[in-house]
């Protein structure tokens, strides 16, 4: 038999190296990232350098897990995120469906007003393409607080027994998502889905005696597709999966 095959990067995850704000956060905390939540895609961190902590938000409750050099933590679709930085803080980000992300998996704890429809959200989270570093300093650190605010807010509510307001942020997400699901599931079927499907047949190939999709081995290598990009949680070096 014939084995379909997959160049992408293994798993079809996505990743990229993330070096946390060190803002400092409304809330008091040295430094930190922008809240929010993955709809489709569980993500992971390998802790380069550095310390901190990973406070997330899920129907059963607060969380927050310490970060240092070494740590690898994960966390499912669903599970509202928020990195703190107590210095120098960098994190090799894994993320599952490699493609949804960057299409869009991602919605921030913003006020309910923010979240009414797909365009109110992308023009309230929309960073600048230009101007100077204060200027997109000052954008991107105006979101951030802007999303840890609400994130506050729910976790009080949460933790005085009132899960609604969680409910109603998760409702929002989803909504707000919808009109992208037909190009997320393409991304999928031509990323993870196809990953998944060469490993299938490779096993029936081998089963069968069959070794030819060794013969169609090749490497694979690529540096920064950009660096330092102002993302949610802090400057990101971003890869494509090659």
């Amino acid at each position: 038999m014939v084995t379909a095959g997959y160049d992408g990067f293994p798993g079809a995850v996505a990743v990229s190296r993330l070096s946390v704000y060190d803002w400092p956060t409304v809330d008091g905390r040295p430094g930190g990232g922008t809240p929010h939540l993955h709809l489709t895609c569980s993500e992971g961190y390998v802790v380069t350098d550095g310390e901190g902590a990973v406070q997330t938000l899920t129907a059963s409750g607060f969380e927050e897990t310490p970060l240092r050099a070494g740590t690898v933590a994960w966390f499912t679709p669903g599970t509202i995120h928020r990195l703190v930085n107590e210095g120098g803080l960098r994190i090799t980000v894994v993320m599952q469906n490699g493609g949804l992300p960057e299409a869009g998996d991602a919605v921030l704890t913003l006020p309910p007003d923010r979240l009414t429809d797909p365009e109110v959200y992308a023009a309230a989270v929309r960073l600048p393409t230009s101007g100077s570093e204060r200027e997109l300093v000052g954008a991107a650190r105006a979101r951030r607080d802007l999303a840890t605010r609400r994130f506050l807010d729910l976790r009080d509510a949460l933790a005085a027994g009132d899960p609604e307001p969680l409910a109603a942020f998760h409702r929002a997400a989803a909504e707000l998502v919808r009109p992208r699901l037909a190009d997320w599931e393409r991304r999928w079927r031509e990323g993870a889905h196809a990953a998944v499907t060469a490993t299938h047949d490779q096993l029936a190939a081998l089963g069968d005696g069959d070794a030819r999709h060794l013969a169609d081995a090749r490497t694979h290598a690529s540096g920064p597709a950009a660096t330092g990009r102002f993302g949610m949680c802090g400057r990101l070096d971003v890869y494509h999966d090659g």
